[in-house]
């Protein structure tokens, strides 16, 4: 099943933040999109090729926001034990998904969590 306009231009718009932020790679592991940095995930992407519902997972530690981002219609704690450490996954094709800007804001988060300190001030230096 193929993704909603809607979802896909979201999804495309949070890889096009994450991949823009200082140090970022995409690469391919189990066969689906991640941005690294320094060799470590901060945000997954999942599929966009409709075999599996589109959605984004991030890690937040601010516990605000990351209630936030429960809140959201279907989002849930990642699996394999990563929703222990903050992960969430956050769907797009949910009526009421967040809005692409709030998605950047949560791919921020994460990034500035597992991101080196010299490419943190590198984005606050922007």
């Amino acid at each position: 099943m193929a993704p909603t306009k809607t979802a896909l231009k979201k999804w495309e718009k949070v890889r096009e933040f994450a991949l823009g932020l200082p140090g970022a790679a995409e690469e391919f592991p189990w066969g689906e999109s991640v941005a690294k940095v320094n060799k470590k995930v901060f945000v997954f992407l999942g599929v966009a090729d409709g075999s599996y519902p589109l959605g984004v997972t991030v890690k937040l530690k601010d516990e605000v926001a990351h209630a936030h981002a429960l809140s959201s219609p279907g989002a849930e704690p990642a699996g394999y034990g990563l929703g222990k450490a903050g992960w969430v996954r956050v769907p797009l094709e949910e009526k009421g998904a967040p809005a692409a800007e709030l998605l950047c804001d949560w791919v921020e988060e994460s990034y500035r969590t597992i991101a080196p300190k010299r490419l943190i001030a590198e984005l606050d230096a922007r």
